[in-house]
């Protein structure tokens, strides 16, 4: 009995031991699986997470790049904005030209500035400026007075009188003239696409020598004359010249006195440059 007794005990302490066991068991099952649950919907999260910053990464490195290139879109704008100009109807010009004419005009006889009633006019005294400067900085005293330059909408026009060029009657250059050709030929040779006419005037008086038959031939030859010069002797491409002559019908003052007539008496340089051409001349 008392040994029955002490067996059931045991029995009831092992059931009850045995119960607990599995009742915890179950719930640490319970737990790992929700850990494991919570780890596994933590790890899509993670991934879903990382997916959306690499998608935001990738849009704020699209947005670099567009900003990156309207900057250096602005930038080339600005510079282009700088460089683009016209100075017919309605003037316009870009602020580096602007400087580079006032700095220029500062130089120019008051007088003659005093004349310039629109930015057009300021822009061609500008250029008629250095063009002399530059053309006329070899001549000697007084002979400067000697070189014309007129502008036409971006035309430039430079004329030489004779007396630096040819002797009475004659379509042989003078070696004096040779300092004023070779500026000039440094202009023409300054910009490929200059197109340059080479005009001969003369006086009405008749002219008729063995090589020579009238004021047509006279003019001619001394066009022919100044381009061949600039040709051979200082490198002008021939395709960029024109040689012309005017003869005595285009004068400039009336041909009425010897003084008149020996302005008459000229070589005109005409000068067809592009805008770039042009506003590089300030």
């Amino acid at each position: 009995m008392k040994n029955s007794l002490i067996l059931s005990g045991i029995l009831s302490a092992s059931v009850m031991v045995s119960c607990v066991s599995k009742k915890k068991y179950t719930e640490l099952e319970s737990n790992l699986f929700r850990t494991q649950t919570e780890l596994a919907t933590t790890n899509q999260e993670k991934a879903e997470l990382e997916e959306k910053m690499a998608a935001i990464e990738a849009r704020v490195a699209e947005y670099n790049a567009r900003i990156n290139s309207l900057r250096d879109t602005n930038e080339a704008l600005s510079e282009t904005n700088n460089s683009l100009y016209s100075i017919q109807e309605g003037t316009v010009i870009s602020k580096n030209s602007k400087e580079k004419m006032n700095q220029t005009l500062a130089k120019v006889d008051p007088d003659k500035l005093s004349q310039a009633r629109t930015l057009e006019d300021s822009v061609n005294l500008a250029v008629e400026y250095n063009l002399k400067q530059n053309i006329t900085e070899t001549t000697v005293d007084g002979e400067e007075d000697d070189v014309q330059i007129d502008i036409d909408q971006t035309v430039v026009m430079i004329s030489v009188s004779d007396k630096l060029l040819f002797n009475t009657g004659s379509y042989r250059i003078n070696s004096k003239a040779d300092p004023l050709l070779k500026k000039l030929a440094e202009v023409i040779n300054a910009e490929p696409s200059l197109q340059v006419m080479i005009e001969g005037h003369t006086d009405p008086r008749t002219i008729q020598t063995a090589v020579v038959q009238d004021n047509w031939d006279l003019s001619v030859k001394r066009a022919t004359s100044i381009v061949r010069a600039l040709q051979k002797d200082y490198n002008v491409a021939p395709e960029k010249m024109i040689a012309a002559g005017r003869a005595s019908y285009m004068p400039i003052v009336a041909n009425d006195t010897p003084e008149n007539m020996a302005i008459n008496r000229r070589t005109r340089i005409v000068l067809i440059p592009d805008l770039d051409m042009f506003f590089a001349m300030l």
